[in-house]
């Protein structure tokens, strides 16, 4: 008999992702969406057809207003989640690396991380004001747990086999924690990034709905009050390609930074 190759069978789970199926899919579903309010199976007067929002939205970028109101939540979104996902690092490495601060750390967070932070949104305000200093406050405090818990548990699964080389040949704990720890936990901790990113988009609509007078999240509250739907659709759609834009985003610090893997 001949021969026969033998078929390789250890290429493991690598999924891949497929940008023309995503784009693909949610054509399909406007699609399906239009066809629905052309045939009046979908009451236009609840659900307005794509169409409609596409005209909204076009008359709202030509007036100036989806500006005016996309920058200023695009940069309290920018700051609050910065803010908390730079302290929320740094609380989630000391809780991972220092037993002098797991517990006492772990205990604050397991304490207050099941707080709802839309609930804190008047508090906030009490502290710091209807201004600014309320909304960044919402953004960062909502964003700083799951970083918090994200960051510790990527270091906690850091393989103790790496960090015990490390030690074995002499490496400091400085690098030790460079070399080793930060590269094997930053998968974890860039993923813990797609539920804290959108976690802020939340908290930054609520805390425009209760005081603010621009941004995405007060224009869709106003839209809602008139019962003008189409412009209510319109900010929606906007909030779900700023979701859209940020998970690219996300992805693209992923193959920059976990290029290695």
């Amino acid at each position: 008999m001949p021969d026969r190759p033998v078929v390789f069978r250890g290429g493991g789970f690598a999924p891949r992702d497929r940008a023309r199926a995503a784009a693909a899919t949610l054509i399909g579903i406007v699609l399906l969406w239009q066809a629905g309010a052309s045939a009046g199976l979908i009451p236009t007067m609840f659900l307005p057809a794509p169409v409609s929002i596409v005209r909204a939205l076009w008359a709202l970028t030509v007036s100036g207003e989806l500006w005016a109101n996309l920058s200023v939540s695009l940069i309290r979104l920018a700051v609050g989640w910065i803010v908390g996902t730079v302290f929320g690092i740094g609380m989630g490495l000391a809780v991972g690396l220092w037993s002098a601060l797991r517990s006492p750390g772990m205990a604050i967070v397991s304490a207050l991380f099941p707080i709802p932070k839309i609930a804190l949104v008047p508090l906030f305000i009490v502290w710091f004001g209807i201004g600014e200093g309320s909304k960044l406050a919402t953004l960062a405090f909502g964003v700083f747990f799951p970083t918090v818990i994200a960051t510790a548990g990527a270091v906690d699964n850091v393989p103790r086999g790496l960090i015990r080389m490390g030690q074995s040949f002499g490496l400091s704990h400085a690098a030790i924690v460079r070399k080793i720890v930060l590269p094997a936990a930053l998968p974890a901790i860039l993923s813990g990034f797609r539920v804290t990113s959108s976690i802020a988009i939340v908290l930054l609509v609520a805390a425009e709905m209760i005081g603010a007078e621009k941004g995405i999240g007060a224009f869709v509250l106003s839209a809602g009050n008139l019962y003008d739907t189409d412009n209510l659709l319109a900010g929606i759609v906007v909030l779900s390609v700023l979701g859209l834009i940020v998970s690219w985003a996300i992805g693209r610090l992923e193959r920059v930074f976990l290029r290695w893997r």
